[in-house]
């Protein structure tokens, strides 16, 4: 009988020292007990889940994670997205990431339009896909500010910036460029006029909340395939994500994916649904990939002390209760921890340092010892992050 295997990714906990934290980083002074115990009793090492050349988002990240290697199976971040979406892409299809964002004096004042809410998102994207789609360019709802845009023949080539990492910055820097580059800005602009005036923004304005002034597309690519993830490694299971982009490597790889209700891919999400369904999964199947979000999008606020809170929820309502649920079932298991990528609050976007993996397995009894888990372990080179998955799986 193999043994379970839970992996728990906190998306983003890479940081630099910062002079918040007496030149810690957030891992460093992150109140972070339960991951430590299992540092005591486990073993820890870098690994490289950005390959070089490749951009360090959470899609190359994360398939890294899965075990699969970017450079060979990706083809585009919106993609990814729309698997996780249930979004069937034709041939002739290009997904695009179409962000919310809030733009103000011609600067990405926000890249996720004041985290806005899922439910107000989902009457802008109606009224989106009213006023602007057509056959061939079809608007797609997901969760917050994310959301997908399909356009069929679609302008593959133009280069296009993701919101997140010119946060400050005047947008018309990074305007679409390249070929085709035209069509892209003109919907990007038309987007302005269907969102100005609208009830939603009215109202998050009056409420002194940041409205979503228009679409930002970006990570655009044609329908990628994967294969099989019990064909690698002879297991079946389930990822549990609040973002479409994880969801959708799990499917891709055909592994189950459900919608969690309540999990927003920020501090308030709903833990204990996600742990609950993980546990499920590894008791029925044998393995679990459990993604929490947090970390990141306080990274790319900028926000040090809002991260660490993220950290440390991450150790308190995920790290503890699928290990004390492991230990307590009795049955031989493997638990292993690890951010995607850095999200540095002094930089608010995505590095491509290697990562700190840790793993242990068990049972062996809850450990009362404590080790180090941060950035700065460098004894032995960083290994590519899917081989050092496929060797735990």
């Amino acid at each position: 009988m193999k043994k379970r295997v839970a992996i728990l990714i906190g998306d983003g906990m890479g940081d630099y020292p910062l002079p918040e934290f007496g030149g810690k980083t957030v891992l460093q002074a992150a109140r972070m007990p339960n991951t430590r115990r299992l540092a005591a009793i486990g073993r820890r090492r870098r690994i490289r889940t950005v390959p070089p050349g490749m951009n360090p988002g959470s899609d190359v990240a994360n398939l890294s994670l899965f075990g699969y290697d970017p450079a060979e199976n990706y083809t585009g971040r919106a993609p990814i997205e729309a698997a996780g979406a249930g979004v069937v892409l034709g041939p002739e299809d290009i997904a695009f990431r179409c962000n919310l964002v809030t733009i103000a004096d011609g600067r990405m004042a926000d890249y996720s339009a004041g985290h806005i809410t899922t439910e107000e998102a989902r009457e802008l994207l109606r009224a989106l896909e009213e006023r602007l789609g057509r056959e061939g360019l079809r608007f797609h709802a997901g969760v917050s500010y994310r959301h997908l845009l399909v356009w069929r023949h679609g302008p593959a080539e133009t280069r296009l910036a993701p919101p997140h990492d010119i946060t400050g910055r005047p947008v018309a820097a990074h305007a679409p460029a390249g070929a085709r580059a035209a069509e892209v800005a003109a919907l990007m602009e038309a987007s302005r006029a269907v969102l100005r005036d609208h009830p939603v923004n009215v109202r998050r304005v009056a409420a002194g909340r940041a409205p979503a002034t228009q679409i930002w597309l970006w990570g655009q690519g044609k329908r990628m395939t994967l294969r099989p993830f019990q064909e690698l490694y002879g297991r079946a299971g389930g990822v549990i994500s609040a973002v479409d982009l994880v969801r959708g490597i799990g499917r891709l790889a055909g592994l189950e994916a459900p919608r969690i209700a309540g999990a927003t891919g920020f501090l308030d999400t709903n833990c204990e649904g996600k742990v609950a369904a993980a546990l499920e999964f590894l008791r029925r199947d044998g393995f679990a990939y459990l993604h929490y979000e947090a970390p990141d999008e306080c990274g790319h606020l900028g926000d040090p002390r809002l991260k660490r809170e993220a950290c440390e929820m991450f150790d308190a309502r995920i790290v503890a209760p699928v290990w004390l649920a492991l230990e307590a079932d009795g049955i031989p298991y493997r638990i292993a921890i690890a951010p995607d990528h850095f999200t540095p609050c002094s930089v608010r976007t995505h590095t491509s340092e290697p990562v700190p993996l840790l793993w242990a397995d068990g049972p062996t009894g809850l450990s009362s010892g404590e080790a180090p888990y941060d950035e700065t372990d460098d004894r032995t080179e960083a290994q590519a992050a899917w081989s050092a998955i496929r060797a735990l799986l």
